[in-house]
């Protein structure tokens, strides 16, 4: 068992290089099509509920529901479906707009594991092709019988580059995670005030 454990590590870093830019190529992928998911929500929100708060305050639902329906916004998605099923009553509209942004944070979350995933593990699957690398530089330096400290040096900084390219994969892959997450957790917030709103109006309009 030890042999084809040598055996396989004396193959040394080179397919953790080529892992490492796939896992690259695909977290700039992730990046790029999360990035035009979440462009869609563009425009000022905070005018964009402080008007259909207006309009839900002086009980104008269709203006309310205009409004909604020209925003692109995922906000703008629940509250309209809220506003839309507003004559079925608190219960209905309430369990509408839950159901509606739980269906719409599952389109916001997708493939954000995978930027955690790569952010979370690249580094460590760097330092592994660096300590197949020098595994590897030595065995070669045992087999071509070479020495002095230029020779050892050599392989070791060609090893260290996987764990280099593992970091430079996973500094991205963190920003862009945190960057998303933080979007994600906005729009929640703001989903859930205007759900507040919605539900205000017909709790007042029940007494």
């Amino acid at each position: 068992m030890a042999e084809v454990f040598k055996s396989l590590a004396l193959v040394g870093d080179v397919w953790v290089l080529y892992f490492l830019i796939a896992a690259s190529v695909a977290s700039v992928a992730v990046m790029v099509e999360r990035w035009m998911v979440y462009r869609r929500n563009k425009g000022d929100v905070s005018v964009f509920m402080d008007g259909l708060a207006r309009n839900i305050e002086k009980g104008d639902i269709k203006a309310a529901i205009k409004l909604a329906a020209s925003s692109p916004r995922t906000e703008a998605k629940v509250a309209l479906e809220g506003l839309n099923n507003i004559k079925k009553g608190p219960a209905s509209v309430e369990e509408v707009m839950t159901s509606t942004w739980i269906r719409e944070k599952i389109e916001l979350e997708k493939n954000l594991s995978i930027l955690a995933t790569m952010g979370n593990n690249a580094p460590f699957v760097g330092l592994f092709g660096t300590v197949l690398g020098i595994i590897k530089a030595f065995n070669d330096l045992a087999l071509t019988g070479q020495s002095g400290i230029a020779v050892v040096m050599s392989g070791i900084s060609a090893a260290l580059i996987a764990t280099a390219l593992g970091i430079f994969v996973a500094i991205p892959a963190v920003i862009a995670n945190n960057y998303f997450v933080t979007k994600l957790r906005q729009v929640q917030s703001n989903s859930e005030s205007l759900s507040h709103i919605v539900m205000a109006y017909l709790k007042e309009e029940g007494r």
